[in-house]
């Protein structure tokens, strides 16, 4: 992360996350600022990755998708792993790969249309080379789905890495 961020783009960022649709007059009205100084803040948050994009929410369901699921993957090597991910980025049921740590190399969240069609995604998967194992679970209800991060968590991480200014900070750096 270059630079450094105060307690107004905190705000920006936990507000954004709760509504990435929010209006710049609502977001100024939010942290106190004018709808000019709310734009640059967030143009400086996407030109340091902080803010990657704005994202739509879709319900799945609606669209035909009744399974979701978690499939837990054990590739068998590395030297498999950039033959693993060229075949994660061309299938359109994998909607998240996650490298992870524990049983398993690779955790997918798949998003199917019926048992029957999850049924041959996995067996595609079970072919691909080094893949020795999957183990699959099911998602029956999703309790929580957040892409908000309260503005505590953020300050007290920043401030225990050191890359937070706050308002006393600023008055003396002038």
């Amino acid at each position: 992360m270059s630079g450094h961020l105060d307690l107004i783009d905190l705000k920006i960022i936990e507000s954004m996350g709760a509504n990435g649709r929010i209006r710049l007059s609502e977001l100024a009205e939010i942290v106190g600022l004018s709808i000019p100084s709310v734009s640059e803040r967030l143009d400086k948050l996407q030109k340091n990755g902080i803010v990657e994009g704005f994202t739509t929410e879709v319900n799945e369901r609606q669209l035909g998708f009744d399974i979701q699921a978690f499939v837990r993957v054990r590739v068998d090597s590395s030297k498999h792993y950039k033959s693993f991910m060229e075949h994660v980025m061309k299938e359109d049921e994998i909607m998240e790969c996650f490298s992870v740590t524990g049983e398993g190399s690779h955790i997918l969240r798949v998003m199917t249309h019926n048992t029957g069609s999850l049924e041959k995604f996995l067996s595609r998967i079970q072919s691909w080379p080094g893949v020795m194992s999957t183990n699959t679970s099911f998602v029956l209800s999703q309790l929580k789905k957040t892409r908000k991060i309260n503005a505590d968590i953020i300050r007290k991480n920043l401030q225990d890495r050191q890359v937070l200014i706050t308002y006393d900070e600023k008055k003396s750096r002038k």
